[in-house]
């Protein structure tokens, strides 16, 4: 089985002498979540996909978790497979990651694609937010789920997809309850540690969110786009927070053509 010593679960899709893309699911999913997004880029690129600490089939973390620890957690899945660079693609969760990550190993990335990732709240979204990770240490996953779903799809894919919906719920609910709460307050505070960052980010990037994305919003997007110089911005309309598991070529497609741009195909 694909496991680094430290017990991360990857998959890893190479292409000899192609840059390599890492794809970085959200909380409570999986690196299942990428199911199909492999075939948007596998005919130029080595696509490397695995689940954070506690997740999917990775161990549990042996150490408290914080944004430090899931960039170092990617880091020593680089080093495992001998990879000096790549560009990185993270989803919610996994776009507070990939940022920590070009913080903190900067000479290790090419490029980086931001989706559907929370920055800057207002004092009563914090408190919102910190309420809801508050909720989940106290009663798990199923505690959140149903609200969880209701902001992260809408009616209509509900109703057409649910399939879809119900992968999701129950990939949210297999979590392991401590460590779900755990990266729950990752994914409440570690937006404090990324806010005008100094010194700032200097990669090629890729910021993206839906219009109708109610955790990760517009403004958000707008903020952490102005944060990095020469940022691209998109925001994709009619979907909530899971857009690219309701539209999956409006994301795949645009994060394909900055890619072509910007990892040295």
């Amino acid at each position: 089985m694909p496991y680094t010593p430290d017990g991360t679960y990857f998959e890893f899709h190479e292409r000899a002498d192609a840059p390599v893309v890492v794809l970085i699911h959200g909380l409570g999913l999986t690196l299942d979540t990428w199911r199909g997004y492999a075939d948007y880029f596998e005919d130029r690129y080595s696509v490397l996909s695995y689940d954070l600490c506690g997740h999917g089939r990775s161990q549990l973390p042996q150490a408290p978790v914080d944004l430090t620890l899931l960039a170092r957690q990617l880091c020593a899945l680089l080093d495992y497979l001998q990879i000096k660079q790549a560009a990185l693609v993270g989803f919610s969760l996994g776009g507070m990651i990939n940022r920590r990550f070009a913080l903190d190993y900067p000479d290790r990335l090419t490029a980086l694609a931001i989706l559907n990732s929370p920055h800057e709240r207002s004092p009563e979204d914090q408190l919102a937010v910190e309420k809801r990770a508050s909720d989940a240490s106290g009663g798990g996953p199923e505690a959140t789920i149903d609200a969880a779903l209701a902001r992260w799809f809408t009616d209509e894919f509900t109703r057409q997809s649910p399939d879809v919906v119900d992968w999701v719920r129950q990939a949210v609910l297999a979590n392991d309850a401590k460590n779900y709460a755990a990266h729950r307050w990752v994914l409440a505070a570690g937006v404090k540690e990324l806010i005008r960052p100094h010194p700032p980010l200097g990669c090629p990037a890729l910021v993206m969110t839906s219009a109708l994305d109610s955790g990760s919003t517009v403004a958000m997007a707008e903020a952490i786009a102005s944060e990095i110089e020469g940022a691209e911005l998109l925001i994709i309309p009619g979907c909530k927070h899971l857009g690219l598991l309701e539209y999956p070529e409006d994301f795949a497609q645009p994060v394909r053509a900055f890619l072509d741009r910007h990892s040295g195909t």
